[in-house]
């Protein structure tokens, strides 16, 4: 992805914040993906119905988005299927070890100043950076 896209990233990040923001405001929950999704069959069940809805929106946001724009948005995946389900895998633990993920993290820890995100978000990111600097230089080897 090189496209430089600010205005649809600035409405995007509006739009995320505001999910948060309505979370926290109606039930007092905050919106860690890993989290809900890790809640859909564990927590108790007059709390499972939101957990659904709110994953069923962000599943329901690219059918939404194709219907106002008249065309599925553009994706592509450069991926098999069984390293999608390796790496959905690998993220799954990883959001357990690190309690969290970014959006529980990054987005709703960082507002609230709590010290144990704003760690978890900066080891998330330097890890990342990390990642693409190595993934880009063994690119560069095999080429």
């Amino acid at each position: 992805m090189t496209a430089f896209t600010p205005l649809s990233a600035a409405i995007g990040g509006a739009l995320i914040g505001a999910a948060a923001v309505l979370l926290m405001a109606s039930l007092g929950r905050i919106a860690g993906i890993s989290g809900i999704a890790g809640g859909l069959f564990s927590a108790p069940k007059a709390d499972r119905g939101w957990r659904w809805a709110f994953l069923g929106g962000l599943a329901f946001a690219p059918v939404l988005v194709w219907l106002v724009r008249g065309e599925a948005p553009a994706f592509e995946l450069e991926a098999s299927w069984t390293m999608l389900a390796f790496a959905g895998l690998l993220v799954g633990f990883s959001t357990r070890l690190g309690s969290g993920c970014t959006s529980g993290h990054g987005v709703c820890g960082i507002s609230r100043w709590s010290p144990r995100s704003i760690a978890a978000t900066a080891a998330f990111m330097a890890t990342g950076m990390a990642t693409v600097a190595l993934a880009r230089l063994l690119a560069e080897q095999i080429r």
